[in-house]
């Protein structure tokens, strides 16, 4: 009895002085898939993770729910884009009376404008380009680190591997766009998410909706889209997981453009279809275009 005793006790005493058994994970919240990603590969072992728009969900239109508000006031830091992605992300974070920490991942992106009727506001979709993505791994690791400066070093680490890991990715996007005709690099999309993209590795987008998925696109400015399609000899229309197809698919029967591989734009993927994490994403889609435009 004494002898088990005795490991018991030598048990509970490497139990309580273990940090990996001991250290309780930081709970961090993100607004919606591709940041909880990022958090996600920053924070590694010391951090859960959720998001509150989850897989294929669209941040634009979110309509929060008290559970979220609980998940706000229960979280340990929270991850916000930015850039008026969020709208519902400033009363939820004040209902929930959380005094968690707020990351805005976006800081010291330069934002791009939208046009026509977006002028005026900023394009939230700044992850688009591989460039911001590095500022917002920047950004998380930061607070993540005032957050739990016991983590510090791992964050740090982290985030160079995963930095790393993005060099890697642009140099593959960029020698992926090289190898399309100049003259193909003009494609159609259900909304204005790729303006960062189109910024940093030469490619058009063209739209019916702008920047939000919030408002739905008139007859005059799908019939404008339409006769750009037809005058410019846009070679592929293209669908994402959080739009709604019918519109695009319209689109291609008037036009004869060819319909290519759906695109993630605002949201990941579940896992096994191709876009569970944000470098799978952006292999799904630069495979797109170039499986679509390429001669």
């Amino acid at each position: 009895m004494r002898h088990v005793l005795c490991l018991v006790a030598a048990l509970l005493a490497f139990t309580s002085s273990s940090p990996s058994m001991a250290a309780e994970k930081l709970k961090a919240l993100a607004s919606f898939s591709i940041l909880a990603d990022l958090v996600r590969e920053v924070g590694g072992e010391h951090v859960d993770v959720t998001a509150i728009v989850g897989l294929d969900g669209d941040a634009h239109v979110f309509q929060p729910s008290p559970r979220d508000a609980k998940a706000v006031a229960d979280a340990n830091i929270v991850v916000v884009n930015g850039l008026g992605l969020e709208g519902w992300t400033a009363r939820l974070i004040q209902s929930s009376g959380t005094k968690a920490p707020v990351v805005v991942a976006s800081k010291g992106v330069r934002p791009l404008q939208g046009e026509g009727e977006d002028k005026g506001k900023a394009d939230p979709h700044a992850w688009q380009s591989i460039a911001n993505a590095k500022i917002y791994v920047a950004n998380i690791r930061d607070g993540l680190m005032s957050a739990d400066p016991a983590g510090r070093a791992d964050f740090e680490g982290n985030a160079k591997a995963y930095l790393a890991r993005l060099d890697q990715l642009e140099a593959e996007v960029k020698a992926a766009i090289a190898s399309i005709p100049a003259k193909n690099r003009k494609i159609i999309t259900t909304h204005d998410a790729f303006g960062y993209f189109a910024r940093a590795y030469g490619m058009s987008f063209i739209a019916p909706q702008g920047v939000s998925t919030e408002t739905e696109p008139s007859a005059k400015d799908v019939a404008k889209i339409i006769r750009q399609i037809k005058a410019q000899h846009i070679p592929a229309v293209f669908l994402e997981n959080i739009s709604d197809d019918r519109l695009m698919q319209q689109i291609a029967r008037e036009t004869g453009a060819k319909i290519g591989d759906k695109l993630y734009s605002d949201a990941l993927s579940k896992p096994g279809a191709g876009a569970a994490t944000y470098v799978d994403m952006m292999h799904n889609n630069i495979a797109a275009f170039t499986k679509a435009l390429r001669e």
